[in-house]
Order: C-alpha cells, then sequence, then structure tokens
C-alpha cells in the first residue's frame, strides 16, 4: 500500500490485505497513513491489525540465543547497573548490560520535550479511560482509549480492570499511544537492538506493556520478578521509559543491581503478596550489596529482562505524579504462552 493514498481509500485498502492475510503489508500501509493524518479509524486499525497478525498466525521460529556461548562484559569495570548514552546503544550493549549486570540504564534515549509530550498523551489515555468508565462502557470513539478486542475467552483479558485499577492503561488499549510509540521505537532503532539481542524480530506484548501515572501519594511497594507471571523458558527485554523526572519528588524504580539467574522464592520472607518476593529474600538475594534508585530524567530508560528484582521506589521526598511507559518485548521463539502478542 502506498501512502499517497485519502484515509477512506487506505481503510478500504488495509481492510483487502487483512482478509489476504497480508497483515505486514496492512500495518505498514497503515502506519503511513498515521504519520500523514490524525484519524481514529486509521489508528485503530492498525491496532487491531497488529493484534490479527498473530492471533491468526501465532508466532513460531526456533531460532537459537545469539549469546548462548556468553557475551562478552563490556561493563566488566563496572559495580552494579551501568550507565550509557543513547548514541552508545546497541545489541552488544544490551547484552552485556542485562546478562552480566541485571540492566541497561541509557540516559537520554528520548529528547526531553519527545518524553513530555508523551506524558501528555499518557494523560489523555488515563482520561479518556476514566470517561469510558464512567459513560459505562460500550462504544467510545476515541484513538485515545479504545479497548482491544481480544478474542473469546482470553484469560488476559481478566487482568485489565486491574491494571486500570492500579493507574494505568495497556498500550494496546490506547490506538494513538501505540502508534506514536511504535513509530518511535522504530524510528530511534530501538527495534533493530532488540532484534539483535534476541537475534529474530521482537514482538510486544498486550499484557504487559503499559502508559502508568503513579501518584504523589504512593507508599511503598513490593518487591517482584515478572518472571514469576511469566515463566522462565523466555526470552524479553522490557523497556521502561521515564517521561517525567522521577526518582527524588515523583516515584522511580528501586531495584537489586545485579544479574540473578534465576526466579526466587515469592510468597516467604515478609512478603505481603504470594507473588512477591519478601524483604528478607531480597536481604538473601542481595548478599550484601545495597539497592539502588536512581533519579531519572524525562526520557531516561531502563531495560531489563524477566529475573530482574524491582519496585516502584518511593523516595522520602516524594510529593509529585511520575508518568512512565513500560513496553514488553518477546522473541517469538521464546513467548510466554500467557501474553498476547503484538506485531510490530
Amino acid at each position: 500500500m502506498t501512502t499517497d493514498v485519502l484515509p477512506d481509500e487506505g481503510l478500504i485498502r488495509a481492510h483487502e490485505l487483512m482478509r489476504e492475510h497480508r497483515f505486514g503489508e496492512a500495518i505498514d500501509g497503515l502506519a503511513g497513513l498515521c504519520r500523514q493524518y490524525r484519524d481514529d479509524r486509521l489508528e485503530r486499525l492498525l491496532a487491531w491489525c497488529r493484534y490479527r497478525s498473530y492471533s491468526e498466525q501465532p508466532p513460531q521460529s526456533n531460532m537459537p540465543d545469539p549469546w548462548h556461548a556468553g557475551v562478552p562484559d563490556s561493563f566488566a569495570d563496572v559495580v552494579g547497573v551501568p550507565e550509557i548514552p543513547a548514541s552508545q546503544l546497541d545489541a552488544a550493549a544490551l547484552a552485556a548490560g542485562i546478562r552480566h549486570h541485571g540492566a541497561l540504564l541509557v540516559r537520554g534515549l528520548l529528547e526531553d520535550s519527545v518524553a513530555r509530550r508523551l506524558a501528555e498523551g499518557v494523560r489523555m489515555a488515563l482520561d479518556a479511560c476514566a470517561a469510558w468508565h464512567g459513560k459505562g462502557g460500550g462504544e467510545f470513539a476515541s484513538s485515545w482509549y479504545a479497548r482491544l478486542p481480544l478474542q473469546d475467552g482470553c484469560e488476559l483479558a481478566e487482568a485489565r480492570p486491574w491494571v486500570e485499577g492500579a493507574g494505568g492503561v495497556w498500550l494496546a488499549d490506547s490506538p494513538r499511544m501505540l502508534h506514536e510509540l511504535t513509530d518511535l521505537f522504530h524510528a530511534r532503532r530501538l527495534v533493530d537492538v532488540i532484534a539483535g539481542y534476541f537475534g529474530e524480530r521482537p514482538m510486544m506484548s498486550v499484557g504487559k506493556s503499559t502508559l502508568r501515572c503513579v501518584p504523589g501519594t504512593q507508599g511503598e511497594a513490593d518487591w517482584h520478578q515478572d518472571g514469576a507471571f511469566m515463566g522462565t523458558d523466555i526470552r524479553s527485554v522490557n523497556l521502561w521509559l521515564s517521561l517525567s523526572h522521577c526518582g527524588h519528588d515523583a516515584s522511580g524504580l528501586e531495584f537489586l543491581p545485579r544479574r540473578l539467574s534465576r526466579v526466587l522464592p515469592t510468597g516467604s520472607h515478609g512478603a505481603h503478596f504470594d507473588w512477591s518476593v519478601g524483604p528478607g529474600m531480597v536481604e538473601i538475594a542481595a548478599g550484601g550489596m545495597a539497592t539502588a534508585s536512581p533519579v531519572f530524567a524525562p526520557g531516561d530508560a531502563l531495560l531489563f529482562d524477566h529475573y530482574f528484582l524491582h519496585r516502584t521506589g518511593a523516595p522520602a521526598a516524594i510529593a509529585k505524579d511520575r508518568y512512565a511507559v513500560e513496553s514488553w518485548f518477546f522473541a517469538p521463539s521464546a513467548y510466554p504462552a500467557q501474553q498476547v502478542p503484538l506485531r510490530l
């Protein structure tokens, strides 16, 4: 599909391509049109097409982990999580950061102005979600919030109310923000970097990619590893992207700055929930190492996988809301069965 067409023509052509199961062409064409036109219909169909691509053609791959033989540690002189500027981010740096240190902190991944614009988009999505609930659900014509129509019986849908009740909205439920962010991820070569790390083109998760506003009233949170929810026989990268200043007078992230290669026992050692890691277990895993709570500027990012031990940080001076996006990517050859994929 070329992009020198009007929205109505593009919609017709996209539907034709989807009927022919040519989802890749439909996605490329719709994404191009969304760059030209601000049109709710295009953005909503693009989100639906990304979902249909894999719901009708489930991901299958047997690509090996390109780093299975070992990862050179380019940060061998660093204690804790290494920090790099965005210009130094590539697949080798990502592999070294995650496999040897647990995570990689990338400063200035997005410009301040871009991050703040995205924060405004998160606010719009959250407000649209609240308005949808205020109207009692049903049809709601807004690209800021339009629930992705998951297949009947999809267990993941049961988690949606919990996410929305905790100040979040699934990225896939905001077609406008989904387009904005996926377009940015491609333009900034983040998809290419993660593809280089996986050795195959990544997919994005519906249930683990979330727009968030954590209020300034946030109290102490629970420690967790996402592998406790998703399993361990997977390959993952979470791009946690700060959209506002956080870690000083707004909540940030507190984490154990070391690599863990297993999911720790949950529901014990003082844990509040059966899925969380108790503070006593955190102390054992730390082995004398202090936890870290960096200060993030708008546009800074932390990249980690499902073994990373972390929680929402609540600094003593907390008073402001924190805006952020977490985007989980998975390798098709090692994808968590209970997650729902989106084609990038």
